[in-house]
């Protein structure tokens, strides 16, 4: 990682900068896979499969069986994931209440579930089956009608057996074996095999990322762009070197595209240990490949305070942030941007990711100024109702038709006028 000493403040976008591909490049590639898909289907899906994922399939659709053989303690483990997901997910329901504005006016929303969602499990070089438990559960709890699951094959035309499992569990009777920007694709246009949805969900490269940026315009929604993985690690003397090394390394590995931001207030033989600590584990991971070229895009910023230290992570808006500071609750209250925060020397970004309960799908490359991680509202629409009684319009309807007037919308006015007149005339 390289080491940035006390940068002053106009350098600090810089430093937030992430590796990114050449957009120029990149877009025009994506575009045409997505017209290709809209034109020939299922054909083209199959082509695309073959050239880059090196499988010739002759369906895209695979059966869930009722049962799936895994191993025993994995299937416990991702049933206690099960438990506090579905745990945390299901107390995010809120029940329709009226308000009455004003006597005879009344107002409520109601949440609806979208009818139809994609779900894009990413599956290259470690299939993700605790994606499809953050996004499956509460598509589940919200009640959505259907849900299409898109994951890339491996080389036999089958996907991982812990994949399989989630979506028994999740009641599917199918996923679609296709990945990529050409899943996107197929979710937003529908083909032969993969029904249309209303939705797509999912993390992904940053093929995947340009595809839902740009199906989205075409009256697709997307749950956000989220691309290659981020954290960024605030630390101070009373942080555990190795756990912090650790952290960043889980970032690490996700892909060479990934990014980890240390970002010190301490001694110089703290950070000395984190970053011997680093290379100790790093030597030891069997994605040691991947992680290196990560770390070649990351960075180490020392700063002289805990408040500096914020602002900066407040710029960089990381997907998550770990506070393992001594002051980490009030930190924590500092927070402005960022996708999900981890408090003190014991929460684990890992935690997150598949067991504590909290949505791991969460907004990256900056996003988290604006976008919040997925949650059971993600899979909600909610629809506003008003009823107003005879008195009421009386008590609202002069008001509404002096500011219809002032817009000049005469016939705005005038669905008000008539009510008025009637009730007026007994």
């Amino acid at each position: 990682m390289k080491v940035f000493r006390n940068p002053v403040r106009s350098v600090w976008p810089q430093l937030c900068e992430r590796p990114t591909m050449d957009l120029s490049e990149l877009q025009p590639k994506v575009q045409q896979v997505l017209d290709e898909v809209r034109k020939r289907g299922d054909e083209v899906l199959i082509s695309l499969t073959a050239q880059f994922d090196e499988v010739s399939l002759r369906s895209l659709a695979l059966h869930v069986p009722e049962s799936v053989e895994l191993d025993e303690k994995l299937k416990s483990a991702i049933d206690v994931a099960w438990e506090n997901i579905y745990k945390f997910h299901a107390a995010q329901q809120q029940q329709p209440e009226k308000i009455e504005t004003t006597e005879g006016v009344f107002c409520w929303r109601k949440s609806i579930a979208i009818e139809k969602v994609g779900l894009y499990i990413p599956g290259g070089s470690a299939p993700l089956f605790s994606t499809l438990l953050m996004l499956g559960i509460p598509a589940m709890i919200a009640g959505c009608k259907e849900i299409v699951v898109c994951t890339p094959p491996r080389k036999d035309s089958s996907v991982d057996a812990a994949i399989m499992y989630v979506a028994q569990k999740l009641g599917l009777k199918q996923i679609y074996i296709v990945g990529g920007a050409q899943a996107v694709a197929a979710m937003a246009s529908g083909t032969e095999s993969i029904p249309k949805v209303d939705k797509i969900f999912g993390p992904g490269n940053q093929y995947v990322t340009m595809a839902k940026q740009l199906v989205q315009q075409r009256g697709v929604a997307i749950d956000m762009p989220a691309g290659p993985s981020e954290v960024l690690v605030i630390a101070d003397d009373t942080c555990e070197p190795a756990f912090v090394a650790a952290d960043l390394l889980s970032q690490a590995e996700h892909g060479p595209d990934s990014q980890v931001v240390l970002v010190f207030v301490g001694s110089e033989q703290v950070l000395d240990e984190i970053l011997k600590e680093l290379k100790t584990q790093l030597n030891q991971l069997p994605r040691k490949e991947i992680a290196q070229k990560a770390l070649e895009n990351s960075s180490a910023i020392v700063l002289n305070s805990s408040q500096e230290a914020m602002d900066f992570s407040n710029e960089y808006a990381p997907e998550h942030l770990i506070l393992a500071t001594e002051n980490a609750d009030e930190l924590a209250e500092k927070v402005v941007n960022a996708g999900s925060v981890f408090l003190g020397n014991y929460s684990c970004e890992s935690a997150g990711d598949y067991a504590s309960g909290t949505n791991h799908t969460l907004p990256t490359n900056g996003y988290a100024r604006s976008y919040s991680g997925v949650s059971l509202d993600s899979f909600l629409k909610k629809v506003t109702f008003q009823k107003l009684t005879a008195t009421g319009i009386q008590n609202i309807g002069p008001s509404i038709e002096m500011m219809a007037a002032a817009e000049q919308l005469d016939a705005h006015r005038n669905a008000v006028s008539l009510r008025l007149k009637k009730l007026s005339n007994g």
